[in-house]
């Protein structure tokens, strides 16, 4: 009953590994549109600006 337990539990299916390539496409889609909005990317280039013109 063990070995059996093991042998099914070896890895991820073809199904389960499109599914995760396929949420896994999602989330990095989501996650561009949310980087390269208007609000964010004006956020990034002030504390990026900040950053470059701080005074060592």
């Amino acid at each position: 009953m063990e070995a059996l337990r093991r042998q099914r539990d070896r890895g991820m299916t073809t199904a389960e590994y499109a599914m995760g390539t396929i949420a896994a496409a999602m989330f990095g889609t989501v996650l561009y549109k949310i980087v390269t909005s208007g609000a964010v990317s004006d956020a990034l280039e002030a504390v990026i600006g900040k950053a470059l013109d701080a005074q060592f």
